[in-house]
């Protein structure tokens, strides 16, 4: 997708009605040695960093269970896509573990520090109205019957974003990027 310049936006959504992304698999992980864990940490991590350094924009559509990996996923996008009935959270804590892709640093880019540390301190999980309110997607809708409003939403967002300038939209990107490490 880097590379592809018919390529203008990136919407990720799962196949998998009511869950966006549930994270990694807790059991599998537990049979996996310190230096298995360490690697699929990194890998996860690298993955998440390559999402965020897409050129075009990328949009998350959270019509379900975003937790764990799996709404570290959604913030290595640039906009969030929530239907109101979604539940997300950083939920590592409540199993003895760290949010270890990229959650801690970007969460708190999202909503503010102390709000980044009461969500992975405590492993709470919010719905896609609350998630709104504190600024950690864009726009929560109200679930259809077909389970995939968040995605229509997001299909929107993607069009009123393609009549735009491609350079100026990959620049405009990069700067906000760049500057948010200043």
């Amino acid at each position: 997708l880097r590379f592809d310049e018919q390529v203008r936006v990136v919407v990720f959504k799962s196949q998998v009605k009511g869950v966006f992304c549930a994270g990694a698999d807790l059991k599998e992980r537990a049979k996996m040695d310190d230096a298995e864990v360490g690697e699929f940490v990194r890998k996860l991590r690298n993955l998440m960093d390559e999402i965020a350094a897409l050129p075009v924009p990328t949009i998350a559509a959270i019509d379900g269970y975003a937790l764990g990996g799996g709404l570290e996923l959604a913030l290595a996008c640039d906009l969030r896509v929530a239907a109101s009935s979604a539940k997300m959270g950083l939920i590592e804590t409540t199993r003895g573990l760290l949010p270890g892709a990229g959650g801690t640093q970007r969460l708190p880019r999202c909503v503010g520090i102390g709000l980044a540390k009461e969500l992975i301190f405590t492993g709470r999980q919010i719905d896609g109205e609350q998630a709104a309110s504190m600024g950690l997607v864009n726009h929560s809708v109200p679930q259809n019957s077909e389970g995939d409003a968040a995605y229509q939403r997001a299909l929107a967002l993607a069009k009123e974003i393609l009549p735009q300038a491609p350079f100026a939209v990959k620049m405009g990107k990069l700067a906000i990027n760049k500057g948010m490490e200043v």
